[in-house]
């Protein structure tokens, strides 16, 4: 484009103001006569055109907020008619910029100002940069117009070559505001103007891509709301129409757990755990892990019986009745049982059901040896109260979340077993029976028995929390039932929340009873026998419990009497024997072979233990029950030289503190009791415990040691029908004991008659059935001298046999 040469001469126009809008040079508008400025500069143009040659010229100027743009556009009338709405207009071009000067006067009404065109010229031919500027320019102006379909506009775009025009061509952009026309319009460098321009609609296309992402996301959103709705409309009339074809009522199946939660019996903070839940599900989508675990968590809290309780059965006599009926023996449990009834109803008569939030339950420990019946008696005490039966069992459990649950985030979580129990019960007040409670262990993954710790605490578990619910769990009204066969393997602190029942053993006479009313009715059913078809007499009974079996509890014994009526169906259906048949005690051997515990009392003279001088006859505790334990003692050849004490038998740090008790104590008062103590100090001295691969200790075999050296000494026998047990000190004193009545049962099944025990273990007599009582010849004693007055049999009975004498 070629310069002007000269300057531009001032010009006269009459102004045309635009309210809010802005012409730019190039631009062709039509403008509505029916505004009073508008019209009354259009005339004056009109009025100056009849003495000047040309088209009428009216000055453009902006008008934003009352205020006049100081450079407006010089534009010329290029028809005056109708617009399309059919009110009188003007087709007005902008030729040029004009700077405006002051104001001056002329015909018409408009207002007349003087103003210069401003010089737009540009060099040519266009430097490297403009060129560039104006190909991108073109490039944005034709995206622009391309999203909008305007494909007539981007050829006419394409078309301009002159840097002015093609900047004041963006004038006609919709997207640019007033101000930013207005920028343009005073901007008179045209390519100044033409990098304004480039920058707005660069900017302008940024947005709208911005927008448009935003649009589109919004749109996929929308469109998979809408996609979803739609398909749960329609799983929602599939299952709606399942249901009528199968015959289920339209709620029956219903995923609305909020409707569920709160149509639910559940107690105020539960509810308001469950409904936050139910909130957090809601907002959730499906694909979401959390989801499934809400919904799982909600499942286990609906499926509890907050609020359910059975009613305890206060027929006290009843009670007993059941609980008589269902086990023989065990009376300190069917007292405890009653007592616990007996209280409840009391306080129940006197309102006294809940006091500061805690119910009246119960927290006991039956411990006794395998197969007393401990597992059994819990399921005859629910039956006794009236409640649920649940079992849980312990044994071998080494994860502290199995008793506390785990954590809802971890996969695979449940609650822990307490509520699983409580749930499987469907009551809240069950009998829960915690089987094999000495049996847990612990490891890297915690301590169950410290988890036991508050659910078996009366003044904590009505606020159990449990880590999987995160609720707090009323556990007051609930009555639990540890069992354990080692008293010494439960934790100290949990033992002490629990109440101390044990069970020490039957009787021969118990057993007898057992078997007749429960154990034979049971093995003849599981033998396909009738009552009528096989009787067994009391004495075949008796025999099997005293000569067969030999143990604190039954289960042995109802082995035995399975094997024996195994043995007569097999004989009967090979023909050998004819029903019915009554089996006596001489039938035992024929049926099940020789007993394997004839009592020491029952055997030949010459073939006892006690037979020899330096054997003495003790009473141990172990797992199984009490027993009876052997002590032998010998002295060393004095040409071997071997002297001090040995001890074999896998004994403990008490039981061979003991025996050097024992032997210091003959050293130093051997004189008195006139014993050859002159051995003690050239021979070596050998005591063992028979049975050498079970382990032992403890202190209660210190009298036994020192009968069995004593009687190896004095060469006197110890008497075949004594047992002893008791503490020895250095000054021969005996000092107490446990376990004295599982130590008289099991005296009692060796068919022992005479038993020492201290003096100061007399009242645990109180505890030994009196049957037991009446068979044994019981001494309470308090020296050791006592012992051996009563234990060794006199010098002068028989031949002086030999002492033994170690090789």
């Amino acid at each position: 484009m070629a310069a002007e040469s000269a300057a531009f001469t001032p010009l006269t126009l009459p102004v045309l103001p635009l309210d809010d809008e802005v012409v730019l040079p190039g631009m062709v508008v039509p403008l509505d006569l029916s505004d009073a400025e508008v019209r009354a500069a259009v005339e004056a143009a009109q009025a100056a055109a009849r003495s000047e040659p040309g088209k009428p010229r009216v000055l453009l100027v902006p008008r934003i907020d009352g205020t006049h743009a100081a450079t407006g556009v010089l534009g010329t009338v290029e028809q005056v008619g109708r617009l399309a709405d059919g009110d009188p207009g003007a087709l007005i071009r902008g030729r040029g910029r004009v700077r405006i000067g002051a104001g001056t006067t002329g015909p018409g009404a408009a207002l007349w100002v003087e103003g210069t065109r401003v010089d737009e010229t540009v060099p040519d031919p266009l430097p490297g940069q403009v060129v560039e500027l104006v190909k991108e320019y073109k490039a944005l102006a034709t995206a622009w117009l391309r999203k909008r379909g305007a494909w007539q506009v981007v050829d006419r775009v394409q078309a301009i070559d002159d840097v002015s025009a093609l900047a004041d061509n963006s004038g006609y952009s919709p997207f640019l505001s007033t101000e930013q026309k207005v920028a343009l319009l005073e901007t008179t460098d045209p390519v100044a103007r033409l990098k304004l321009a480039t920058q707005q609609l660069r900017d302008h296309l940024a947005e709208q891509d911005v927008a448009e992402t935003i649009a589109k996301d919004v749109q996929e959103g929308v469109d998979k709301q809408q996609r979803e709705f739609l398909l749960r409309r329609q799983l929602e009339a599939v299952r709606k129409e399942l249901r009528e074809i199968n015959g289920e009522q339209e709620g029956e199946e219903s995923d609305d757990y909020r409707a569920r939660v709160e149509a639910a019996d559940l107690p105020e903070k539960v509810r308001e755990a469950a409904l936050k839940e139910v909130d957090k599900l809601e907002r959730s989508s499906d694909q979401s892990p959390e989801g499934s675990w809400i919904r799982t968590w909600l499942d286990t809290v609906l499926e509890m019986s907050w609020n359910e309780r059975t009613e305890d059965a206060y027929d006290i006599r009843g009670a007993q009745s059941v609980l008589d009926a269902e086990h023989a023996g065990l009376e300190d449990v069917k007292e405890r049982i009653t007592e616990y009834l007996a209280v409840r109803k009391r306080r129940g008569d006197r309102g006294l059901g809940v006091v500061g939030g805690r119910r009246g339950g119960a927290v006991l420990a039956l411990v006794g040896p395998p197969g007393v019946g401990k597992t059994s008696l819990g399921e005859s005490v629910a039956h006794a109260m009236g409640r649920k039966f649940v079992r849980v069992a312990l044994g071998g459990v080494r994860d502290e979340a199995e008793i506390r649950g785990h954590r809802r985030t971890y996969v695979g979580a449940l609650p822990g077993r307490i509520v699983r129990a409580i749930k499987e019960a469907g009551s809240m007040n069950p009998v829960v029976l915690l089987d094999e409670i000495d049996k847990v262990g612990s490891d890297f993954r915690g301590d169950p028995a410290a988890a036991l710790l508050e659910v078996l605490d009366p003044a904590q578990n009505h606020t159990f929390r449990d880590h999987y619910l995160e609720v707090e769990l009323d556990l007051s009204d609930v009555v639990f039932l540890a069992t354990a066969n080692v008293l010494e393997a439960i934790p100290e602190a949990l033992l002490d929340r629990m109440e101390l029942v044990r069970l020490d053993g039957y009787t021969e006479d118990e057993k007898v009873v057992i078997a007749r009313d429960h154990l034979l009715p049971r093995q003849l059913e599981r033998a396909g026998l009738d009552a009528d078809e096989v009787t067994v007499d009391e004495g075949a009974l008796r025999k099997l419990a005293g000569e067969y079996t030999r143990e604190a509890g039954v289960r042995t014994l109802e082995r035995s009497i399975a094997r024996l009526l195994r043995k007569v169906a097999a004989q009967h259906e090979l023909g050998e024997r004819e029903l019915p048949f009554t089996v006596t005690d001489a039938d035992l051997r024929g049926l099940i072979g020789r007993p394997h515990h004839v009592p020491e009392s029952a055997q030949d003279p010459a073939e006892r233990r006690t037979a020899v001088p330096g054997v003495a006859t003790g009473l141990a505790v172990t797992g199984a029950g009490g027993d009876v334990l052997y002590v032998e003692a010998s002295l060393a050849d004095p040409e071997t030289g071997a002297a001090g004490l040995t001890l074999t038998g896998q004994l403990g740090d008490v039981m061979k503190e003991s025996a050097q008790i024992a032997l210091s104590f003959l050293r130093s008062h051997g004189a008195e009791l006139e014993l050859p103590v002159g051995d003690l100090k050239d021979r070596g001295v050998h005591i063992h415990f028979p049975a050498g691969a079970v382990p032992k200790d403890g202190p209660s075999a210190g009298v036994t040691m020192t009968t069995a050296l004593a009687s190896l000494l004095s060469g006197r026998l110890v008497r075949t029908d004594v047992a002893m047990t008791g503490e020895v000190s250095l000054t021969g004193r005996v000092l107490p004991i446990g376990g004295v009545k599982q130590k008289l049962l099991a005296a009692h099944r060796a068919g022992i008659t005479t038993v020492l025990i201290p003096k100061r273990n007399e009242p645990d007599l109180d505890d030994v059935p009196a049957q037991v009582l009446d068979k044994l010849d019981v001494h309470a004693v308090t020296d050791v001298r006592q012992v051996l007055e009563l234990a060794l049999a006199p010098a002068t009975s028989g031949a002086q046999p030999e002492v033994p004498v170690a090789a």
